[in-house]
């Protein structure tokens, strides 16, 4: 179609939509630079029409857009205002769809509907009355919604190690929580005798108050991604951060300002088997005989992968049947006498725990993971810096239901 006038081409596109005039745009584009006979005056001016026109397009959505926000502000105002009132179930603000959104556009500098702040609100009420446990440096700092604790953590979980198989609470810190053990047996009863009572002192676990902190920067791009994008990242990094610390704690931590591991445990020979040369069969079974029946049931080991190559793949018993079974269905990574086998990279090296870990192993994260922003720090680099600082501690809840096989250096 030829216009005789950039009037004449706008009021036929105006009436177009965007992505029809950028279609045409291109088609323009390759007529130009292909055609050598091209009318490029006539080209020129239906170019100049098709950019007004899609100048107006763009101002009439971004009016229509923000007369929808208003409304939906005026409207969620008043539902708020209605509800002031009511009852409503705090305890459940971090699990609610509007604080999940209300706390990363907080994080993205984004502007909060009347709803989110209400919600932001109430979870900022609840936050400062366990304040005392977190040192925070801004009137920023939110908790993360349940959902992304609970990603974090299914995530971290996936990844494998001792981390999947360990006892995962969320008490208060400085509280005795206790634990159960194998009951000791009855005994057997005279019929018409006294049976005198036997007190029991159950096992008890007290977790600690120790900081996990972690700074990344991100650019300020970050204000225009989507909230499900910049939840992805977020839950990406404080996994592989948060959640790994843990787990190296699990294993290595020394109980002084972090958590306690499994090789801070009193270890003697009544709890293990150290060998000077390489770790052999008699060895393996030397350590299982150490663990009590009543932890056996349900124990694994627990290596890292070198180990488990390097020692166990082509070890055989007496009868020279090799005592590490690979799982044919890759369900797990196998057995070795038939207990599972867990890999974790923490592990040092020819050093193998033998133990009940799903219930006597564990970490508690009391208050979930705070985060906080600031843009002052990295102001020239155009950066956006965020804290994560999290509440936690881990340590083996009862210490005779592992032990440890290891050469020594």
């Amino acid at each position: 179609m030829k216009f005789e006038n950039v009037a004449e081409a706008f009021n036929f596109y105006r009436s177009q939509t965007v992505e029809t005039i950028e279609k045409r745009a291109k088609e323009i584009e390759n007529e130009i630079s292909k055609n050598e006979n091209a009318d490029v005056e006539s080209l020129s001016i239906e170019l100049d029409g098709m950019k007004e026109a899609k100048a107006d397009i763009e101002q009439s959505l971004n009016l229509l857009n923000n007369a929808k926000e208003k409304i939906t502000s005026v409207l969620a105002s008043a539902d708020a205002e209605g509800n002031e009132g009511k009852n409503t179930d705090d305890d459940d603000i971090l699990a609610t769809s509007e604080y999940r959104s209300a706390f990363y556009k907080n994080l993205q500098g984004r502007q909060l509907t009347a709803k989110e702040q209400r919600a932001m609100k109430i979870a900022r009420n609840k936050f400062e009355k366990r304040a005392n446990e977190f040192s925070t440096s801004t009137n920023s700092a939110a908790v993360i919604p349940t959902a992304t604790l609970d990603e974090i953590v299914k995530k971290a979980r996936k990844q494998g190690g001792l981390m999947s198989e360990c006892r995962a609470f969320a008490i208060p810190s400085k509280i005795a929580v206790p634990i159960g053990t194998p009951a000791s047996r009855a005994a057997w009863h005279v019929e018409g005798e006294e049976s005198k009572s036997q007190k029991v002192s159950p096992t008890s676990v007290i977790f600690d108050s120790n900081e996990i902190l972690k700074i990344f920067s991100i650019s300020a791009k970050v204000q225009t991604m989507s909230i499900s994008a910049f939840e992805s990242y977020l839950t990406d990094e404080l996994e592989a951060c948060v959640m790994e610390t843990i787990d190296d704690a699990l294993i290595n931590g020394t109980g002084s300002g972090q958590g306690k591991g499994l090789m801070s445990i009193t270890w003697n020979d009544s709890n293990s088997v150290t060998t000077s040369i390489n770790i052999t069969y008699k060895d393996v079974i030397a350590a299982v005989a150490l663990l009590n029946r009543g932890y056996a049931n349900g124990a694994k080991f627990a290596m890292n992968n070198k180990t488990l190559w390097n020692v166990f793949y082509g070890m055989v018993d007496v009868n020279k049947r090799p005592i590490f079974i690979v799982d044919p269905k890759i369900e797990s990574i196998g057995k070795i006498l038939g207990f599972d086998v867990i890999v974790d990279d923490n592990i040092a090296d020819e050093t193998i725990f033998f133990g009940n870990f799903a219930q006597y192993l564990g970490y508690n994260l009391p208050n979930g993971i705070v985060i906080e922003n600031s843009r002052e720090s990295s102001f020239k680099s155009a950066l956006i810096d965020y804290r994560a600082l999290a509440v936690a501690d881990c340590r083996p809840l009862v210490e005779e239901a592992f032990v440890k096989l290891s050469k020594s250096e």
